[in-house]
């Protein structure tokens, strides 16, 4: 009996995904509750098991677009009872010793043979199973299975000159998660009257706080003491004070939240997300950071889930990490302002007896909607971020 591999439903907002892999081939065979694909959403990476034992056959390739309850894969269980180890070892074996005929490469390589008349045989294979990409034929892995004597297809582009090595463009789809992302900021950019306000603020205080009890702390929590934790502390006093900084329209309504909802970016290789600290305003710095390290850990392991992402009424951005000195963040809808924090540099600064020294200052940036946050508010929620950090006591105190 065939039993049909569909695209499952992984949340409300999402109607279709891109398969980034196949952990198995089709034609092989796949155990129940074996994982046999990674689907890519714009919110996160899921992987989806095979619902029975069977004989696997692929009818979507990576990098398709599906949507939700499309067919992808189809199970053969009557090939269960077919397949016994000593067979399985067998078709192995033959598989080895047994030139197989050329794998579907997909409809995008196909799309290039029918339209350049070119024969894949000349080609070696660097993708899954031996198969050609694109990428072979446009020319930045080609491996000619012919003898050198023969001249190998460089190029499709289409031209009586041939291009310089190095100067052949390809082309990939963009993920999932890249397509969100894109389409978010430029609806952001479209729909919000986004201004930025700056300012500075000297971290000699925090950063002391922090070397002097930084190694107690992880002995303590097994957990390192980083900075985002007094940004956070600082941004919730910051919140209270100014609660518009906190809301966001909906059509003609304002909408205001009695809680903080924070979410920190989070860089990873395919895009930045946001994961959501629910509740900050309830939090110790000891809880802040060991969140912060957990959807770390689970950034890297694409393990972030919708509901980490989803919500969020505030977000702090640390550009500085990879060297960023100012920058101009972009809000992250429906959420009407963001931190930026940058990196940390010394500058020489005048003191108040008119001194001058040199203190490691950073540089931070609040941009918000004009239609719900003044000026005068963006400045004063900078100024109470800046008073909280430069005298990290009132982050222990609440004042």
């Amino acid at each position: 009996m065939l039993v049909e591999v569909k695209v499952p439903s992984v949340g409300e907002s999402v109607q279709e995904g891109m398969i980034e892999s196949w952990r198995k081939a089709s034609g092989e065979m796949v155990e129940r509750d074996e994982i046999i694909l990674e689907l890519e959403t714009d919110k996160a990476t899921v992987e989806v098991p095979a619902a029975v034992t069977g004989r696997l056959a692929i009818l979507a390739e990576k990098g398709q677009v599906v949507k939700v309850g499309q067919v992808i894969a189809t199970i053969d269980e009557t090939q269960e009872a077919k397949a016994s180890p000593t067979q399985k070892t067998q078709e192995a074996k033959t598989n080895t010793e047994t030139k197989l005929e050329p794998l579907d490469p997909g409809p995008a390589v196909n799309r290039i043979v029918r339209e350049e008349q070119i024969d894949l045989k000349s080609y070696q294979g660097s993708g899954k199973d031996g198969r050609v990409t694109k990428e072979d034929i446009l020319g930045a892995n080609a491996k000619p299975a012919v003898s050198a004597k023969q001249e190998p297809v460089v190029s499709i582009v289409k031209s009586d000159k041939l291009p310089e090595a190095g100067r052949v463009a390809t082309s990939r789809p963009m993920s999932m998660i890249r397509r969100r992302i894109a389409e978010r900021l430029l609806e952001v950019q479209k729909n919000a009257a986004i201004l930025t306000t700056f300012n500075e603020v000297d971290m000699t205080e925090v950063i002391n706080l922090r070397n002097k009890y930084k190694d107690l702390f992880q002995k303590k929590y097994q957990i390192k003491l980083g900075f985002m934790g007094f940004f956070l502390k600082a941004s919730v006093l910051a919140l209270e004070e100014y609660p518009n900084v906190n809301a966001y329209i909906e059509g003609t309504d304002i909408i205001s939240h009695p809680y903080c909802d924070i979410g920190v970016a989070v860089s990873t290789e395919k895009g930045l997300m946001v994961p959501v600290l629910r509740d900050v305003q309830k939090m110790s710095l000891m809880q802040i950071e060991a969140a912060i390290a957990n959807y770390s850990t689970k950034a890297r392991e694409n393990k972030i889930s919708l509901d980490d992402l989803s919500g969020g009424t505030f977000t702090v951005s640390n550009g500085g990490v990879f060297g960023s000195l100012l920058s101009t963040p972009i809000l992250n809808p429906p959420q009407s302002a963001i931190l930026g924090m940058h990196k940390t540099q010394d500058r020489a600064v005048v003191m108040p007896d008119g001194s001058i020294r040199a203190r490691p200052m950073m540089y931070l940036a609040l941009s918000y909607d004009h239609r719900i946050i003044d000026g005068k508010e963006a400045v004063g929620f900078l100024v109470k971020i800046k008073e909280g950090i430069e005298d990290p006591a009132r982050l222990v105190l609440g004042v």
